[in-house]
């Protein structure tokens, strides 16, 4: 979609990516967001594109990636064998609803930022306890956690001018057992009910992250193997009636069925030694 309204494209210094920064001005990295509704607000657009921020960084901590890190190399990133959650990166990307042009397009910070329930990118970071690192206007800094970001459907916490810069998934997570457990009303369709477990062989947390059939991420988290009481308690406190997500995919009911099926699913297999 076209938006007639911007009248320039600029690349901004990265030393200072915030200079002159303009009533009208938005981050532009794989555009799939930017072009896909009117934005009449819009009048200039800051390509990411020539950062230069490498895509993705293996480290002792971790896994950093950049929030320009395209979604196919993330799709082709190949793990360390000892990451017991590293199949779920690739997992994560084939989860997409999209045709090969947004794939190879669409950027994994693009992704998170337009906080959508069933954002695959979104999930990725909240099951594995993800940091976002956030730029801000007066060049200050800081560190997110992933659960906490997305708000609402298309809302999160960002405020005008900041900027995702990076995403950190800690070796303790990817370090973790996991399992997960989906819903789509057709083979290849957008996600209705997204579940991921992940459980710490050390500590033996268990952590359920729910997502797609509420209208953010929420963590259920529990000091080792939890009962199927504990997992109902949980469900109950922590996602409302008024929290579970209602659009053509399914409806509230449907979806808060499911989860709570597939949440004990998850607790009987991750209890299981």
């Amino acid at each position: 979609m076209d938006q007639p309204t911007v009248t320039d494209v600029i690349v901004p210094p990265m030393v200072d990516p915030f200079h002159d920064w303009r009533d009208g001005d938005t981050w532009l990295a794989g555009g799939t967001l930017l072009f896909s509704a009117p934005m009449p607000h819009l009048r200039r657009l800051r390509d990411l594109s020539q950062t230069g921020w490498p895509s993705l960084t293996v480290s002792a901590a971790g896994l950093e990636i950049a929030a320009t890190c395209g979604i196919t190399e993330l799709h082709e990133f190949k793990p360390p064998d000892h990451w017991r959650a590293g199949p779920f990166l690739r997992q994560s990307v084939e989860e997409y609803l999209a045709s090969f042009k947004v794939w190879n397009r669409q950027t994994v910070g693009g992704n998170i930022c337009a906080s959508l329930p069933a954002g695959p990118m979104v999930m990725m970071g909240a099951a594995l306890d993800a940091e976002y690192k956030i730029l801000a206007l007066d060049k200050s800094s800081r560190l997110v956690p992933a659960i906490d970001f997305v708000t609402g459907d298309n809302t999160n916490i960002l405020q005008p001018g900041e900027l995702l810069r990076s995403i950190h998934l800690p070796l303790s997570a990817l370090l973790r057992r996991y399992t997960l457990r989906r819903f789509a009303l057709t083979k290849h369709g957008r996600s209705s009910i997204y579940l991921v477990g992940t459980r710490d062989t050390e500590s033996n947390e268990i952590l359920i992250t729910v997502s797609a059939a509420t209208i953010h991420p929420v963590h259920l988290r529990f000091n080792g193997a939890p009962s199927s009481e504990d997992v109902r308690v949980a469900l109950d406190r922590l996602i409302p009636d008024d929290l579970y997500f209602d659009d053509p995919n399914g409806t509230p009911a449907h979806r808060r069925h499911l989860t709570y099926v597939f949440a004990e699913q998850i607790r009987t297999e991750l209890s299981a030694s």
